[in-house]
């Protein structure tokens, strides 16, 4: 399932609509994507601030992991970094940053690395630079097998792993002239393949347009048949290793990665550096440059930049009737209809009161699933005030606490800063009441000057601001979060 926000729900659903068919949860196999970090970086999508989408991913991963043991629970994805416009070394190391944020999420949990690990599945995006992705591929499998192992300590084979799907890049098709996309595309699938990729999507020449026609869909299946059965690309594994120029290229991207890993890591992590807007300062720097040189001719795209055509044909795209939504809503009204609403109501309750404890979430979804509760619903009851984090993570910081991980909490609002309004978070201020003399009060030797704002948001200030370390009484609110 290619859902992210709202995944712990989707999933809920399935597992119920599974056990009415009398199949159990451990006896289901496949895929979810719910790689939420991701959105907060890209794809901006997103139920819940970031600590909550992270709190609610991580007790999907945990249950999956007790209860549904041939499921896959996420597919970390660097598809959708890439064609929001990162390079291909952002791509790789804002994704394995990702996807080792999640192992150890679950290390904190309790979970021993090897019962999770072997289901980790990756999503990457393979662009037209050819050499560059099959290089990126292979350095992506470096990393993986070597970060488990050394720094995790996985000890079973199939931890190190590096399982991943592709799907040739969208952002490269082109409304103009679309049928040179068919040329991209098998490129494109050419260079997953040869870079080891599992699994594989090839885009169809149109969807730059539109919904893909059938003939355009068509046409897509065919190159990965061409490519699996006629080119013989497959009788080998790693075909292009040995390659001075591939194996130079895949340790400079590497090194790239590395070096975003060593400034992930200077900032706190993973979660950290998304709130600071790392991740996303980059992409967008990547993107711009992109462009730049597209629009400058530095950088050729054929039927964009270079070799058009005047009074270009249209070529027939798909229409989708729109009588399908009145039917779709319709069918929701039905449910509702029948549903038992005491039962209902019983179970979003029961979801509130379970968001704002440590517990794992995922048996108040299903238990709102089985009573034909809406993911809007649900989504609405979990955002309630009160809810915090897991219980190794929750800060003992009332303030942090009232923040509501699912929300935050109306009844507590910061106060008003006596300084001027750019010093706090996203310009709020610091939230605290104005001492009424503070030289009075350090010559009085109560208290020394605590850090300011600008102190607390400057790493490597004079004061060197932790907020994990420092006393409750002196935190201020939480940095401002991603907002639905």
């Amino acid at each position: 399932m290619t859902i992210n926000g709202p995944a712990a729900i989707m999933l809920a659903f399935f597992v119920v609509a599974a056990d009415a068919q009398d199949a159990a949860p451990d006896q289901l196999a496949g895929t979810i994507q719910a790689d939420i970090l991701k959105e907060y970086i890209a794809q901006k999508e997103w139920c819940f601030p970031i600590d909550a989408g992270v709190r609610l991913q991580g007790d999907m991963i945990e249950w999956c992991t007790r209860q549904m043991p041939r499921w896959h629970p996420v597919s970390i994805s660097g598809y959708h970094i890439r064609e929001a416009g990162a390079t291909a070394a952002q791509e790789l190391a804002f994704t394995l940053k990702n996807g080792l944020t999640y192992v150890e999420e679950q290390i904190a949990r309790g979970l021993d690395i090897d019962s999770f690990a072997p289901r980790l599945s990756f999503f990457f995006n393979a662009q037209i630079d050819f050499f560059e992705e099959i290089a990126k591929y292979r350095a992506a499998r470096r990393i993986w097998a070597r970060e488990l192992r050394e720094n995790y300590g996985a000890r079973n084979p199939r931890s190190w792993l590096m399982r991943f799907h592709a799907q040739t890049a969208g952002v490269s098709l082109t409304a103009q002239q679309p049928l040179n996309n068919i040329t991209r595309t098998a490129i494109e699938a050419l260079a997953g393949v040869l870079g080891g990729t599992q699994s594989l999507h090839t885009n169809s020449y149109d969807e730059a347009l539109a919904l893909p026609t059938e003939e355009a869909v068509q046409i897509a299946l065919r190159t990965q048949q061409i490519i699996a059965h006629e080119t013989g690309v497959t009788n080998t594994i790693d075909p292009l290793g040995g390659s001075y120029f591939v194996e130079a290229l895949t340790d400079e991207i590497e090194a790239k990665a590395y070096r975003y890993f060593a400034e992930i890591d200077r900032l706190g992590g993973m979660v950290e550096a998304v709130k600071r807007n790392y991740p996303q300062r980059e992409i967008a720097d990547a993107a711009f440059e992109l462009q730049r040189r597209i629009d400058s001719g530095e950088r050729v795209v054929v039927g964009v930049n270079s070799y058009t055509i005047e009074d270009e044909p249209q070529i027939p795209t798909m229409r989708i009737d729109p009588s399908l939504e009145g039917k779709q809503i319709d069918r929701l009204a039905a449910v509702r209809a029948r549903r038992d609403g005491s039962a209902v109501e019983a179970s979003l309750v029961a979801l509130r009161s379970a968001a704002a404890t440590p517990r794992n979430l995922m048996e108040p979804l299903l238990d709102a699933a089985r009573a034909h509760a809406t993911e809007g619903e649900i989504v609405q009851a979990s955002r309630t005030c009160g809810a915090v984090s897991p219980k190794r993570r929750c800060s003992s910081s009332p303030r942090q606490r009232g923040a509501a991980l699912f929300g935050r909490c109306p009844r507590r609002r910061p106060r008003p800063c006596w300084r001027r309004r750019s010093a706090g978070p996203a310009g709020r201020g610091c939230g605290r009441r104005r001492p009424p003399d503070r030289r009075a009060r350090s010559r009085r030797g109560r208290r020394a000057r605590r850090p300011s704002c600008r102190d607390r948001r400057t790493p490597g200030s004079t004061h060197a601001w932790r907020q994990r370390s420092a006393p409750a009484s002196e935190r201020y609110w939480p940095p401002a979060q991603p907002q639905p």
